[in-house]
């Protein structure tokens, strides 16, 4: 299937938001159901997220990936920010402009998250009722996943002293998602699948950009802390649900996040997709078993949008 591909902009709230808007063939010509693409923290449009907008768009969506406030290619300040709130009203931001799109039918709008996009596209829509199907692959609750990996209460309290040093003229404190490259991960005896995976996704040829530079701004980890991505999911969480997970388990969660989210949503139309032999990482970019999650993704969707 032939795919036009246009960069386009649109806003959130006075700042640009950067995105890859992809649009099958004759969907000019008539109303289409449209997926708005979430990429995990730290990642840009051009990685996994993007990945799957190609894959859906082969398979007639029209889909829209882009990159987060204050990252990559969008602007908001301050830079490299990691700001839950923020990221979520990019999704609805994301809907605003699906919805303005002459080919676009707005009853027919959905989200499709990959790790911590998978916990902001289940927060989206929550509290976002245009959103009419969700989907998550190796969906993860970012701020279960930072509470799991600090001393809450110490970091909170550094973050607050960090922004207060900001605010006052220092320079922003600027500090990696992960190692830098295989080297630093070796050094630092670090042996976690997800981890280990996640290094060789975003600092080799596999999936290095750019627009990943793994870089994260210190003062907003105050903000992840505080974030539940679920919170309210046995109320707010109508919509169908899709949520596809590998069985390797490992630091981020998303096995343990798929179980938890698939226990306590709300929705009727719920599914959880558990495959077999395949890592967190896997489902960012290996051929089987993304091919496996777009065929489910694609039943989902046929059958909900």
């Amino acid at each position: 299937m032939n795919i036009t591909r246009q960069a386009v902009k649109f806003d959130n709230h006075g700042h640009k938001i950067a995105g890859i808007l992809r649009i099958p063939e004759d969907a000019q010509e008539k109303k289409n159901a449209a997926l708005v693409c979430i990429h995990p923290g730290s990642s840009c449009k051009e990685q996994t997220a993007g990945i799957y907008a190609e894959k859906m768009a082969e398979q007639g969506y029209v889909t829209l990936v882009f990159d987060a406030s204050c990252q990559g290619e969008s602007e908001g300040e301050p830079r490299y920010a990691e700001i839950p709130s923020l990221r979520v009203e990019d999704v609805h931001c994301a809907v605003d402009y699906l919805s303005a799109q002459s080919f676009v039918d707005q009853e027919r709008i959905g989200v499709l998250g990959v790790c911590a996009g998978g916990g902001y596209a289940v927060n989206s829509a929550m509290s976002d009722h245009r959103i009419k199907a969700v989907g998550t692959v190796a969906g993860a609750n970012i701020g279960r996943v930072q509470r799991g990996s600090v001393d809450i209460l110490k970091t909170m309290e550094a973050a607050g002293k960090q922004r207060t040093a900001e605010a006052r003229g220092a320079e922003p404190m600027i500090v990696g998602w992960i190692p830098n490259n295989r080297e630093e991960l070796e050094q630092s005896g670090i042996t976690d699948i997800d981890i280990v995976e996640a290094v060789d996704y975003y600092t080799t040829p596999r999936g290095k950009h750019p627009g990943s530079p793994n870089k994260l701004l210190f003062s907003s980890m105050s903000d992840m802390l505080s974030f539940d991505a679920f919170y309210m999911a046995e109320t707010l969480l109508t919509q169908p649900l899709q949520i596809i997970v590998g069985d390797k388990q490992g630091a981020f969660g998303s096995y343990r996040d798929g179980q938890e989210l698939y226990k306590h949503a709300a929705s009727e139309k719920k599914d959880l997709l558990v495959l077999e032999g395949v890592s967190h990482y896997d489902l960012y970019d290996q051929p089987g078993p993304v091919a496996r999650a777009v065929e489910q993704l694609t039943k989902f969707y046929g059958t909900n949008l």
